[in-house]
């Protein structure tokens, strides 16, 4: 069973910045393809980004296309979210999984979310 942690969020101003960590524990975590989910309020939960065991591939939404980047550190257990031109639409609750199979998915194993805000 694998135990995944966000942290990061908060609030910032649209065109700031913010970097969202999920530290993963009780598996092997190279194992796993990562992705980063969000979740506005009123809408069903949207895939952001996802990235590949090895870290080679990665994927994302056309929405943070060009914005977000994501990325890990195997070594620490570790994927992330850095998230950059941020706007008001981005704000969302940001979950990050794990996935048995591949960062395609399916995902089997969810953290419990960070809030992101941001402000006009």
């Amino acid at each position: 069973q694998v135990q995944l942690v966000e942290s990061g969020g908060g609030l910032v101003q649209a065109g700031g910045s913010l970097r969202l960590s999920c530290a993963a524990s009780g598996g092997t975590f190279s194992s796993y393809g990562m992705g980063w989910f969000r979740q506005a309020p009123g809408k069903e939960r949207e895939f952001a980004a996802g990235i590949s065991r090895n870290e080679i591939g990665t994927y994302y939404a056309n929405s943070v296309k060009g914005r977000f980047t994501i990325s890990r550190d195997n070594a620490k257990n570790t994927v992330y979210l850095q998230m950059n031109s941020l706007k008001p639409e981005d704000t969302a609750v940001y979950y990050c999984a794990a996935s048995r199979t591949s960062w395609l998915g399916p995902y089997h194993y969810w953290g419990q979310g960070t809030q992101v805000t941001v402000s006009s």
